[in-house]
């Protein structure tokens, strides 16, 4: 195994990683400094398009640019010209909330947890936006929704409520959207100050975790069990999406700037994303929005 740095652009806070293999390319945020990167496997060709609110999420459309999960709600992104346009607001009733971590299911609905910008607060909800740009509730009662993704087979859908020290798991069906069962999928507190962040799955469908300010990616069985940890040169890794051509890379976003002072800061390579290789292990291709 090998860790390298693969783009180094200091974001304040760097997350949501997302290969996409119809372009070959690698997008992340920076969320806090309203912007999205995009780059090649190797980390050249990259480009940035500056946002006008906080960013939280990003899923790729069929049928070109992109849509984005912003502080006030969801919005279309177009490339050409880096403008946005409001598809349905989600914070009109709780200014104190916002949109933050999601991803696109198979048959292409975004599925988007919020944020509750108040410390200590638990009033976020999660979404989901329909390909006929329709936005329907599916739970509540969050403090920093992270890591949504699926099981190989679609019928599992993993989530996490940062600081509470767990990942759950839902039943998900495919067909409709719906889902339920809600039930811990894994205890992941390994040690004091650390919080789940980013998740993806494998094509074996093992959980891969970002467990930020501890500076380790956990994977999990599918029954729960802790089956590798990886320890990262920086403690303050965020999100993780495998990618490259064999979807045999593992890409890690890490932060610059810790949100409170009392978190742990790094060194020289804050904030770097990072190319994990050598694992051994494959990703499953990213689903388009389908709206």
């Amino acid at each position: 195994m090998k860790i390298d740095v693969l783009v180094d652009v200091k974001p304040i806070i760097g997350e949501g990683p997302l290969w996409d293999v119809q372009e070959q390319r690698l997008y992340w945020i920076d969320v806090a400094g309203c912007r999205v990167f995009r780059c090649t496997a190797d980390g050249r060709e990259l480009r940035a398009w500056d946002l006008p609110e906080t960013i939280g999420s990003l899923a790729l459309r069929r049928g070109g640019g992109a849509v984005v999960a912003l502080a006030s709600g969801f919005h279309f992104l177009d490339f050409d010209n880096g403008e946005t346009t409001l598809i349905a607001a989600t914070a009109a009733d709780k200014p104190h909330t916002r949109l933050n971590d999601g991803k696109v299911d198979a048959r292409g609905r975004f599925i988007v947890g919020g944020m509750d910008t108040r410390e200590g607060g638990a009033d976020a909800a999660l979404f989901r936006l329909d390909p006929d740009l329709s936005v329907h509730p599916l739970d509540s009662g969050f403090g920093i929704s992270n890591g949504p993704c699926w099981s190989p087979d679609g019928a599992t859908f993993y989530f996490s409520d940062s600081f509470r020290g767990e990942i759950w798991a839902y039943d998900y069906a495919l067909e409709t959207g719906a889902m339920g069962n809600r039930r811990t999928f894994t205890k992941a507190g390994i040690t004091p100050g650390m919080a789940t962040d980013g998740s993806t799955v494998d094509a074996e469908g093992y959980v891969w975790n970002a467990q930020v300010f501890a500076g380790r990616l956990c994977r999990y069985a599918p029954d729960g069990a802790i089956d590798r940890v990886i320890e990262m040169p920086v403690r303050k890794v965020t999100s993780v999406m495998f990618g490259g051509p064999e979807l045999d890379i593992l890409y890690v976003t890490s932060m610059t700037t810790p949100p409170a002072p009392h978190l742990p800061g790094d060194g020289a390579l804050r904030g770097s994303l990072f190319a994990v290789r050598g694992l051994g292990v494959r990703g499953l291709p990213e689903p388009r929005f389908a709206g």
